[in-house]
């Protein structure tokens, strides 16, 4: 069991030595005393845990800066549908292993993704050292022929998933209740339920939506979802935007969380009065997520923090809405816990998925609060080291492989766009 010894590095304000054996955090102390196979040194840098993505399209890297200042409907419709039908897997394959560079510079060690050929996701993800929880985004369009293939098709994929690692799992991804019938989402659920899997949705994301939600359904997309039964701890909604105070009520007796992702809301311009305080209070568990390159256009947590705190505060006209150290907790703990993992922590017992932060750059100096200046005056940039399952990942912000990633991704990228 390999070990590595962090020293002087600060915690919390304070100067201390960690220590990591094997995946996960052993102790974390004043000075600690010991042989380890790696030693770092941790002088001028402060270590945080690991960002917890709540929602991405990793593969959709290919996409970013395609399409851009387009509502969602057609964006979606005459834009990224057309396109994604000529998707191979070895195009995902290097989207997602772009998608899993750039979390790693920018501080993410888990990841929660929707997308297609997701073997060829969880081979990059084995392969770049992340820890990411896989779903097969899927649609029926409410056809019952369709339903009847798909379903098919998803029990076949399900048997031919191949995780050739503990850190990767997957989850049941219906993509929404505009793109699949309810029947099928009931299945998608009891499925989901047997395998004791997460169940990954897109919801109440525009106005649009709901408004067609009521016309088609007859209510609105949370109270449609209870309608059929879905609404559960396995539950994790994309968005969640549009919802009233029953909805939220109904999404925390039930245990449900939500990804809040505030770059593609603005960007999309699909809303931003994303009601934090009331989910919370609730005792709905919300995590941070930064959606697909094509809609937020970067994977970078950081910035997806002080965009979630601005917003949050301009909304609401309160600048003490959203305060650093909770949406630090959003990122991290709160998202650990939606992917039922022991991590989001520094502390003994808890995942080594880890991060340093390099104090000796501008946005760090003064350094008054390292958590004001990470959410506030940082980007991804700071991430120096990055550690998942006690490896490193990165060092010196150097990561093995890097330009082959960056200039086999942008041909994929490339070719896609010339393919008819």
């Amino acid at each position: 069991m390999s070990t590595i010894l962090i020293k002087s590095v600060l915690l919390n304000e304070q100067p201390i030595d960690l220590l990591i054996e094997g995946q996960y955090i052993k102790e974390v102390s004043p000075d600690i005393s010991a042989s380890p196979d790696i030693r770092i040194d941790g002088t001028h840098k402060a270590v945080i845990p690991g960002f917890v993505n709540t929602h991405t399209h990793s593969a959709m890297t290919l996409f970013r800066g395609f399409a851009d200042d387009m509502p969602l409907e057609p964006w979606l419709t005459e834009k990224i549908w057309p396109h994604e039908a000529h998707l191979t897997s070895e195009d995902i394959y290097w989207g997602a292993k772009l998608a899993c560079l750039e979390m790693i510079k920018t501080g993410t060690t888990t990841f929660m993704d929707m997308y297609f050929h997701i073997n060829s996701i969880g081979r990059a993800v084995e392969e770049m050292g992340l820890r990411a929880f896989l779903s097969y985004c899927f649609f029926d369009g409410f056809d019952p022929e369709k339903a009847a293939t798909e379903r098919k098709k998803y029990l076949q994929l399900m048997a031919k998933l191949e995780a050739r690692t503990p850190r990767v799992k997957f989850m049941i991804g219906p993509h929404a209740i505009y793109t699949v019938s309810g029947e099928t989402l009931q299945w998608a659920n009891r499925l989901a339920m047997e395998n004791d899997l997460l169940l990954h949705i897109h919801l109440a994301e525009t106005p649009t939506e709901v408004a067609n939600s009521v016309k088609q359904f007859g209510t609105t997309p949370v109270r449609y979802l209870a309608q059929l039964g879905l609404l559960s701890p396995r539950l994790v909604i994309a968005h969640g935007l549009w919802i009233d105070d029953e909805e939220i009520k109904m999404l925390g007796d039930h245990g449900a969380s939500v990804a809040h992702n505030p770059a593609s809301n603005m960007k999309l311009a699909s809303g931003y009065r994303f009601k934090y305080n009331e989910l919370q209070a609730a005792g709905v568990t919300v995590g941070l997520a930064t959606d697909g390159c094509s809609s937020s256009n970067n994977l970078d947590m950081v910035e997806a923090m002080k965009l979630a705190s601005l917003l949050g505060k301009a909304w609401r006209q309160d600048p003490e809405a959203m305060p650093a150290p909770e949406v630090f907790r959003m990122a991290t703990s709160q998202g650990a816990a939606i992917c039922r993992l022991p991590a989001g922590k520094v502390a003994p017992g808890y995942l080594a998925d880890l991060c340093l932060v390099d104090l000796k750059i501008p946005a760090f100096t003064p350094n008054f609060n390292t958590v004001s200046n990470l959410v506030y005056a940082a980007n991804g940039n700071c991430i120096d080291t990055v550690i998942c399952d006690g490896k490193i990942l990165m060092q010196n912000r150097k990561v093995p492989g890097e330009e082959e990633i960056i200039e086999r991704a942008a041909k994929a990228a490339y070719d896609l766009m010339k393919r008819k």
